[in-house]
Protein backbone atom coordinates (compact mmCIF):
# COMPACT_ATOMS: atom_id res chain seq x y z
CA UNK A 1 0.00 0.00 0.00
CA UNK A 2 2.70 2.53 0.95
CA UNK A 3 4.66 1.59 -2.37
CA UNK A 4 1.27 2.49 -4.32
CA UNK A 5 0.42 5.62 -2.31
CA UNK A 6 3.95 6.81 -3.01
CA UNK A 7 3.35 6.20 -6.97
CA UNK A 8 0.64 7.96 -6.68
CA UNK A 9 2.05 11.16 -5.19
CA UNK A 10 4.91 11.06 -7.76
CA UNK A 11 2.21 11.20 -10.59
CA UNK A 12 0.42 13.91 -9.19
CA UNK A 13 3.61 15.86 -8.70
CA UNK A 14 4.48 15.50 -12.03
CA UNK A 15 1.30 16.19 -13.53
CA UNK A 16 1.31 19.37 -11.25
CA UNK A 17 4.65 20.20 -12.63
CA UNK A 18 3.34 20.00 -16.27
CA UNK A 19 0.44 21.96 -15.61
CA UNK A 20 3.04 24.89 -13.97
CA UNK A 21 3.19 27.37 -16.71
CA UNK A 22 -0.85 26.55 -17.65
CA UNK A 23 -1.51 27.47 -13.40
CA UNK A 24 0.40 30.53 -13.29
CA UNK A 25 -1.03 31.73 -16.62
CA UNK A 26 -4.42 31.40 -15.21
CA UNK A 27 -3.67 33.37 -11.88
CA UNK A 28 -1.62 36.08 -13.77
CA UNK A 29 -4.93 36.33 -15.72
CA UNK A 30 -7.68 36.52 -12.67
CA UNK A 31 -4.71 38.87 -11.38
CA UNK A 32 -5.03 41.07 -14.00
CA UNK A 33 -8.71 41.15 -14.34
CA UNK A 34 -9.54 41.56 -10.58
CA UNK A 35 -6.99 44.78 -11.14
CA UNK A 36 -9.33 45.99 -14.21
CA UNK A 37 -12.45 45.55 -11.59
CA UNK A 38 -10.66 47.63 -8.89
CA UNK A 39 -9.59 50.53 -11.12
CA UNK A 40 -13.38 51.01 -12.45
CA UNK A 41 -14.55 51.03 -9.27
CA UNK A 42 -11.88 53.75 -8.14
CA UNK A 43 -13.04 55.69 -11.38
CA UNK A 44 -16.54 55.53 -10.51
CA UNK A 45 -16.45 55.56 -6.71
CA UNK A 46 -18.03 52.46 -6.08
CA UNK A 47 -17.69 49.00 -6.31
CA UNK A 48 -19.23 46.65 -8.85
CA UNK A 49 -23.12 46.25 -7.85
CA UNK A 50 -23.21 49.39 -5.41
CA UNK A 51 -25.50 51.88 -5.69
CA UNK A 52 -24.85 55.89 -6.04
CA UNK A 53 -25.18 57.18 -2.35
CA UNK A 54 -23.74 60.42 -2.17
CA UNK A 55 -24.96 63.19 -4.57
CA UNK A 56 -21.55 64.59 -5.67
CA UNK A 57 -20.88 60.68 -6.63
CA UNK A 58 -18.87 60.85 -9.80
CA UNK A 59 -21.31 60.81 -13.16
CA UNK A 60 -21.61 57.03 -15.31
CA UNK A 61 -21.97 53.72 -14.27
CA UNK A 62 -20.86 50.36 -15.39
CA UNK A 63 -21.68 48.95 -19.11
CA UNK A 64 -20.83 45.63 -19.58
CA UNK A 65 -17.09 44.42 -20.63
CA UNK A 66 -16.13 45.14 -24.24
CA UNK A 67 -14.32 42.22 -26.45
CA UNK A 68 -11.96 39.83 -25.09
CA UNK A 69 -8.78 41.27 -24.97
CA UNK A 70 -5.35 38.96 -25.63
CA UNK A 71 -2.29 40.48 -23.77
CA UNK A 72 1.10 38.36 -24.82
CA UNK A 73 3.78 38.13 -21.51
CA UNK A 74 6.65 36.26 -21.27
CA UNK A 75 4.53 33.76 -19.72
CA UNK A 76 2.50 33.17 -22.63
CA UNK A 77 -0.54 35.22 -24.04
CA UNK A 78 -3.57 35.65 -21.68
CA UNK A 79 -7.44 36.76 -22.12
CA UNK A 80 -8.62 39.82 -20.36
CA UNK A 81 -12.13 41.09 -20.52
CA UNK A 82 -12.00 45.08 -20.42
CA UNK A 83 -14.78 46.65 -18.43
CA UNK A 84 -16.60 49.71 -19.91
CA UNK A 85 -18.56 52.52 -18.78
CA UNK A 86 -21.02 55.05 -19.97
CA UNK A 87 -22.24 58.22 -18.76
CA UNK A 88 -19.36 59.59 -17.30
CA UNK A 89 -17.73 63.04 -17.72
CA UNK A 90 -14.45 62.54 -18.82
CA UNK A 91 -12.60 59.55 -20.60
CA UNK A 92 -11.79 56.55 -19.06
CA UNK A 93 -8.44 55.03 -19.67
CA UNK A 94 -7.04 52.16 -18.10
CA UNK A 95 -3.32 52.67 -16.43
CA UNK A 96 -3.47 48.78 -15.98
CA UNK A 97 -4.15 47.99 -19.52
CA UNK A 98 -4.10 50.96 -22.24
CA UNK A 99 -6.29 50.98 -25.23
CA UNK A 100 -4.02 49.52 -27.72
CA UNK A 101 -1.86 47.62 -25.57
CA UNK A 102 -1.15 43.92 -26.67
CA UNK A 103 2.04 42.56 -25.16
CA UNK A 104 4.06 43.56 -22.47
CA UNK A 105 7.37 45.73 -22.54
CA UNK A 106 9.01 42.71 -22.35
CA UNK A 107 7.82 40.85 -25.00
CA UNK A 108 8.41 44.18 -27.08
CA UNK A 109 12.28 44.27 -26.59
CA UNK A 110 12.32 40.39 -27.10
CA UNK A 111 11.12 40.18 -30.40
CA UNK A 112 13.34 42.56 -31.90
CA UNK A 113 16.28 40.84 -29.91
CA UNK A 114 14.97 37.20 -31.55
CA UNK A 115 14.49 38.35 -35.12
CA UNK A 116 18.55 39.75 -34.57
CA UNK A 117 19.51 36.32 -34.02
CA UNK A 118 18.78 35.05 -37.15
CA UNK A 119 15.16 33.85 -37.62
CA UNK A 120 13.75 34.86 -40.49
CA UNK A 121 10.57 36.06 -40.65
CA UNK A 122 8.76 32.84 -41.52
CA UNK A 123 10.90 30.65 -38.56
CA UNK A 124 9.94 34.09 -36.18
CA UNK A 125 6.41 33.54 -36.61
CA UNK A 126 6.40 29.98 -35.75
CA UNK A 127 8.95 30.08 -33.11
CA UNK A 128 7.31 33.07 -31.80
CA UNK A 129 3.99 31.44 -31.43
CA UNK A 130 5.27 28.07 -30.01
CA UNK A 131 6.44 30.40 -26.86
CA UNK A 132 3.85 32.89 -26.47
CA UNK A 133 0.87 30.66 -27.44
CA UNK A 134 -1.72 30.85 -30.51
CA UNK A 135 -3.24 34.44 -29.37
CA UNK A 136 0.53 36.29 -29.97
CA UNK A 137 -0.38 39.19 -31.50
CA UNK A 138 2.91 39.02 -34.12
CA UNK A 139 2.87 40.34 -37.95
CA UNK A 140 5.32 41.86 -40.39
CA UNK A 141 4.29 45.38 -40.18
CA UNK A 142 5.07 44.96 -35.96
CA UNK A 143 8.68 44.29 -36.73
CA UNK A 144 8.73 46.66 -39.38
CA UNK A 145 7.91 49.50 -36.36
CA UNK A 146 10.45 47.92 -34.14
CA UNK A 147 13.04 47.96 -36.91
CA UNK A 148 12.40 51.72 -37.44
CA UNK A 149 13.47 52.81 -33.99
CA UNK A 150 16.43 51.29 -34.84
CA UNK A 151 17.21 53.21 -37.78
CA UNK A 152 16.32 56.49 -35.39
CA UNK A 153 18.98 54.86 -32.64
CA UNK A 154 21.56 54.06 -34.97
CA UNK A 155 21.31 58.10 -36.27
CA UNK A 156 21.70 59.86 -33.22
CA UNK A 157 24.25 56.75 -32.11
CA UNK A 158 26.54 58.11 -35.66
CA UNK A 159 26.55 61.33 -34.13
CA UNK A 160 27.49 60.65 -30.21
CA UNK A 161 30.72 62.55 -29.07
CA UNK A 162 33.83 60.56 -28.91
CA UNK A 163 36.16 63.12 -26.75
CA UNK A 164 35.64 60.77 -23.73
CA UNK A 165 37.11 57.59 -24.55
CA UNK A 166 40.53 56.81 -24.60
CA UNK A 167 42.21 54.48 -27.39
CA UNK A 168 44.81 52.49 -27.07
CA UNK A 169 43.81 50.03 -29.86
CA UNK A 170 41.89 50.03 -33.12
CA UNK A 171 40.57 47.00 -35.21
CA UNK A 172 39.14 47.38 -38.82
CA UNK A 173 37.68 45.36 -40.96
CA UNK A 174 34.90 44.95 -43.53
CA UNK A 175 31.70 43.22 -44.01
CA UNK A 176 29.96 42.00 -47.40
CA UNK A 177 25.98 41.66 -47.06
CA UNK A 178 23.35 41.23 -49.78
CA UNK A 179 21.62 45.00 -50.26
CA UNK A 180 20.53 47.24 -52.51
CA UNK A 181 19.99 47.14 -56.50
CA UNK A 182 23.16 46.68 -57.24
CA UNK A 183 24.32 42.64 -58.23
CA UNK A 184 27.78 43.12 -55.30
CA UNK A 185 27.21 42.70 -52.15
CA UNK A 186 27.42 46.03 -50.31
CA UNK A 187 30.28 46.70 -48.17
CA UNK A 188 30.12 47.60 -44.64
CA UNK A 189 33.08 49.04 -42.52
CA UNK A 190 33.47 48.30 -39.06
CA UNK A 191 36.05 50.16 -36.70
CA UNK A 192 36.12 48.64 -32.90
CA UNK A 193 38.86 49.58 -30.14
CA UNK A 194 40.08 48.89 -26.93
CA UNK A 195 39.95 51.69 -24.16
CA UNK A 196 42.38 52.42 -21.57
CA UNK A 197 39.63 50.96 -18.64
CA UNK A 198 40.35 47.11 -20.87
CA UNK A 199 36.88 47.41 -22.21
CA UNK A 200 36.21 47.30 -26.19
CA UNK A 201 33.58 49.40 -28.12
CA UNK A 202 32.14 49.96 -31.33
CA UNK A 203 33.37 53.04 -32.69
CA UNK A 204 31.92 52.93 -36.44
CA UNK A 205 29.46 50.52 -38.80
CA UNK A 206 29.05 52.53 -41.92
CA UNK A 207 28.47 51.31 -45.70
CA UNK A 208 31.49 52.30 -48.02
CA UNK A 209 32.72 51.31 -51.37
CA UNK A 210 34.44 47.97 -51.44
CA UNK A 211 36.61 49.01 -48.18
CA UNK A 212 38.49 51.83 -50.48
CA UNK A 213 41.04 54.73 -49.28
CA UNK A 214 38.37 57.42 -49.65
CA UNK A 215 35.68 55.17 -47.83
CA UNK A 216 38.08 54.25 -44.98
CA UNK A 217 39.43 57.95 -45.05
CA UNK A 218 35.74 59.26 -44.29
CA UNK A 219 35.40 57.39 -41.36
CA UNK A 220 38.46 57.65 -40.07
CA UNK A 221 37.95 62.12 -40.39
CA UNK A 222 35.02 61.69 -38.80
CA UNK A 223 35.77 60.08 -35.79
CA UNK A 224 38.62 62.33 -35.60
CA UNK A 225 36.05 65.12 -35.94
CA UNK A 226 33.51 64.09 -33.07
CA UNK A 227 36.55 64.24 -30.71
CA UNK A 228 38.70 60.51 -30.55
CA UNK A 229 41.82 60.10 -30.30
CA UNK A 230 42.96 57.59 -32.38
CA UNK A 231 44.90 54.84 -30.68
CA UNK A 232 48.39 53.51 -30.73
CA UNK A 233 47.70 50.38 -32.86
CA UNK A 234 45.58 49.62 -35.89
CA UNK A 235 45.16 45.80 -36.46
CA UNK A 236 43.42 45.47 -40.02
CA UNK A 237 43.71 42.70 -42.89
CA UNK A 238 45.98 42.95 -45.63
CA UNK A 239 43.39 45.30 -47.77
CA UNK A 240 45.07 48.24 -49.05
CA UNK A 241 42.37 50.86 -48.90
CA UNK A 242 42.71 51.18 -44.58
CA UNK A 243 46.46 51.03 -44.75
CA UNK A 244 46.34 53.82 -47.16
CA UNK A 245 43.90 55.59 -45.58
CA UNK A 246 46.12 55.30 -42.44
CA UNK A 247 49.02 56.64 -43.59
CA UNK A 248 46.95 59.55 -44.44
CA UNK A 249 44.81 60.61 -41.48
CA UNK A 250 46.92 58.95 -38.79
CA UNK A 251 50.86 58.51 -40.10
CA UNK A 252 51.71 58.64 -36.36
CA UNK A 253 50.41 54.90 -35.21
CA UNK A 254 51.73 51.61 -35.56
CA UNK A 255 49.97 48.86 -38.53
CA UNK A 256 49.49 45.56 -37.46
CA UNK A 257 48.20 43.25 -40.10
CA UNK A 258 46.05 39.92 -39.18
CA UNK A 259 48.62 36.48 -39.01
CA UNK A 260 45.37 35.03 -39.67
CA UNK A 261 44.72 36.32 -42.75
CA UNK A 262 48.47 36.20 -43.49
CA UNK A 263 48.53 32.26 -43.18
CA UNK A 264 45.51 31.94 -45.38
CA UNK A 265 46.78 33.35 -47.81
CA UNK A 266 49.98 31.85 -47.62
CA UNK A 267 48.32 28.49 -47.76
CA UNK A 268 46.54 29.47 -50.62
CA UNK A 269 50.09 28.74 -52.84
CA UNK A 270 50.51 25.48 -51.46
CA UNK A 271 49.34 22.18 -52.60
CA UNK A 272 46.84 20.59 -50.58
CA UNK A 273 49.41 17.43 -49.20
CA UNK A 274 51.48 20.71 -47.89
CA UNK A 275 49.31 22.54 -46.44
CA UNK A 276 48.82 20.86 -42.47
CA UNK A 277 52.88 21.06 -42.21
CA UNK A 278 53.16 24.51 -44.10
CA UNK A 279 50.74 26.03 -41.19
CA UNK A 280 52.01 24.39 -38.34
CA UNK A 281 55.39 26.05 -39.17
CA UNK A 282 53.35 29.30 -39.85
CA UNK A 283 51.28 29.44 -37.03
CA UNK A 284 54.57 29.39 -34.66
CA UNK A 285 55.74 32.63 -35.83
CA UNK A 286 53.26 34.87 -34.18
CA UNK A 287 53.93 32.89 -31.12
CA UNK A 288 57.15 33.02 -31.15
CA UNK A 289 58.66 34.71 -27.38
CA UNK A 290 60.57 37.61 -29.35
CA UNK A 291 60.62 39.39 -32.67
CA UNK A 292 64.34 37.52 -33.19
CA UNK A 293 62.85 34.06 -32.58
CA UNK A 294 59.69 35.01 -34.98
CA UNK A 295 62.04 36.12 -37.88
CA UNK A 296 64.77 33.35 -37.55
CA UNK A 297 61.03 30.80 -37.97
CA UNK A 298 60.55 33.22 -40.86
CA UNK A 299 64.11 32.72 -42.61
CA UNK A 300 63.65 28.63 -41.67
CA UNK A 301 60.65 28.40 -43.79
CA UNK A 302 62.29 30.53 -46.60
CA UNK A 303 65.17 28.61 -47.04
CA UNK A 304 62.66 24.92 -47.20
CA UNK A 305 60.17 26.26 -49.82
CA UNK A 306 61.71 29.09 -51.71
CA UNK A 307 62.92 26.49 -54.89
CA UNK A 308 59.90 24.39 -55.17
CA UNK A 309 57.27 27.40 -53.51
CA UNK A 310 58.49 30.74 -54.67
CA UNK A 311 55.19 32.28 -54.36
CA UNK A 312 54.06 31.32 -51.13
CA UNK A 313 57.39 32.81 -49.81
CA UNK A 314 57.01 36.28 -51.51
CA UNK A 315 53.36 35.82 -49.94
CA UNK A 316 54.73 35.49 -46.41
CA UNK A 317 57.34 38.81 -47.30
CA UNK A 318 55.34 41.21 -48.40
CA UNK A 319 54.06 43.44 -45.85
CA UNK A 320 56.10 41.85 -43.00
CA UNK A 321 57.21 45.16 -41.57
CA UNK A 322 53.28 45.20 -40.61
CA UNK A 323 53.15 41.29 -39.30
CA UNK A 324 55.45 42.10 -36.39
CA UNK A 325 54.53 45.45 -34.86
CA UNK A 326 52.73 43.53 -31.98
CA UNK A 327 55.63 42.62 -30.19
CA UNK A 328 56.20 46.41 -29.54
CA UNK A 329 53.42 46.24 -26.55
CA UNK A 330 53.06 44.44 -23.32
CA UNK A 331 52.83 40.42 -23.80
CA UNK A 332 49.32 40.54 -22.07
CA UNK A 333 47.89 42.16 -25.40
CA UNK A 334 49.56 39.86 -27.63
CA UNK A 335 46.71 37.43 -28.01
CA UNK A 336 44.81 40.31 -28.79
CA UNK A 337 46.11 42.21 -31.16
CA UNK A 338 48.26 40.02 -33.36
CA UNK A 339 45.03 38.95 -35.24
CA UNK A 340 41.65 40.67 -36.18
CA UNK A 341 39.90 38.28 -33.94
CA UNK A 342 38.45 40.96 -31.56
CA UNK A 343 36.44 42.26 -34.75
CA UNK A 344 35.48 38.96 -36.34
CA UNK A 345 33.96 37.02 -33.55
CA UNK A 346 30.72 39.29 -33.32
CA UNK A 347 30.76 38.99 -37.07
CA UNK A 348 29.74 35.54 -36.53
CA UNK A 349 26.32 36.44 -35.05
CA UNK A 350 26.09 39.04 -38.17
CA UNK A 351 26.53 36.60 -40.69
CA UNK A 352 23.76 34.12 -38.59
CA UNK A 353 21.04 37.05 -39.21
CA UNK A 354 22.26 38.46 -42.76
CA UNK A 355 22.49 34.63 -44.21
CA UNK A 356 18.64 34.24 -42.96
CA UNK A 357 17.79 37.12 -45.07
CA UNK A 358 16.99 37.14 -48.84
CA UNK A 359 18.59 40.66 -49.34
CA UNK A 360 17.97 43.79 -48.08
CA UNK A 361 16.11 46.48 -50.46
CA UNK A 362 18.68 49.22 -49.25
CA UNK A 363 22.14 49.31 -47.85
CA UNK A 364 20.67 51.43 -44.99
CA UNK A 365 18.19 49.18 -43.64
CA UNK A 366 21.24 46.61 -43.27
CA UNK A 367 23.73 48.96 -41.93
CA UNK A 368 21.42 49.75 -39.22
CA UNK A 369 20.71 45.86 -38.45
CA UNK A 370 24.01 45.32 -38.57
CA UNK A 371 24.84 47.80 -36.10
CA UNK A 372 22.04 47.08 -33.88
CA UNK A 373 23.57 43.38 -33.79
CA UNK A 374 27.11 44.88 -33.00
CA UNK A 375 25.23 46.61 -30.33
CA UNK A 376 24.20 43.40 -28.48
CA UNK A 377 27.23 41.66 -29.03
CA UNK A 378 29.30 44.66 -27.37
CA UNK A 379 27.37 43.87 -23.94
CA UNK A 380 29.18 40.74 -23.95
CA UNK A 381 32.69 41.68 -25.07
CA UNK A 382 35.82 40.77 -22.69
CA UNK A 383 37.94 43.12 -21.56
CA UNK A 384 41.57 43.63 -22.81
CA UNK A 385 43.70 41.42 -20.80
CA UNK A 386 46.30 42.89 -18.48
CA UNK A 387 44.89 46.30 -19.51
CA UNK A 388 46.30 47.84 -16.58
CA UNK A 389 49.36 47.93 -17.30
Amino acid sequence: MKKDTGSKAEASRAVLYDQFEFFARQKVQEFLQDILEEEIGEFLGRAKGQRKVAVDTAKGYRNGYGKPRKLTTMMGTITVHRPRVRGTEEHFQSKVLPLFARRTKEVGHMLPELYLHGLAMGDFELAMRGLLGEGAPLSASSIDRLKAKWQLEYEAWKRRDLSGHEVVYLWADGIYVKAGLEKDKAALLIVLAALTDGSKVVLACESGYRESKESWSAILRDLKHRGLRLGKLTVADGHLGIWSALAEVHPEGKEQRCWNHKITNVLNAFPKKLRFEAAEELKAMPYAETKNACERLRDAFIAKYQQHYPKAVQTLLRDWERMVPFYWFPREHWVHIRTTNVVESPFSSVRLRTDAAKRFRKVQNATAMIWKLLMVAEKRFRRLKGFEL
